[in-house]
């Protein structure tokens, strides 16, 4: 249990930040943290090795977040949750939620790996199951709809 706790610590942050940004509220993302640390430490005998603690978290993670939208998405007339009151550490978060929603869901996946979880293109291939170029392309293809989203917002704000 010690060394799962002292492996945790180094990751937490950037889960729930990953989690949010996947969700789109804090609720979810705690919940989606939550069971994924459960899952993690029950099954943390299984890690063969400990270098690979972060990627594997992260997958779990994701996993978890895409069994959470399709459960959403199954409920038929599923009203959104209300914003939260709080958002960590955001200096706008009205704004980056906005710019953020001009991304599909798998692009801001993309994005909230290589941005919070610090992953490189090779590693996020592995954790989607998909081609490194794919991912690649994507992340380019995020970042641009990113930069004109928000020199759009630049605009609108020096009126």
């Amino acid at each position: 249990m010690e060394r799962f706790m002292e492996l945790y610590e180094t990751v937490y942050r950037e889960l729930y930040y990953l989690a949010y940004y996947y969700l789109g509220n804090v609720q979810d993302a705690e919940d989606a943290v939550g069971e994924t640390v459960l899952r993690a430490y029950e099954n943390f005998g299984s890690l063969r090795k400990e270098e690979a603690f972060r990627a594997w978290i992260f997958k779990i993670l994701v996993n978890e977040c895409k069994k959470q939208l399709r459960k959403k998405s199954e409920k038929p007339g599923a009203e959104l949750t209300e914003e939260p009151s709080y958002v960590p550490k955001l200096e706008d978060a009205h704004v980056t939620k906005e710019i953020l929603s001009s991304l599909s869901q798998e692009e801001r996946q993309i994005v909230a790996l290589a941005v919070f979880g610090g992953y490189k293109g090779e590693e996020i291939a592995r954790i989607m199951h998909r081609r490194h170029s794919t991912i690649r392309s994507k992340y380019r293809r995020a970042l641009k709809k990113l930069e004109q989203r928000i020199l759009a917002e630049e605009v609108h704000y020096e009126r």
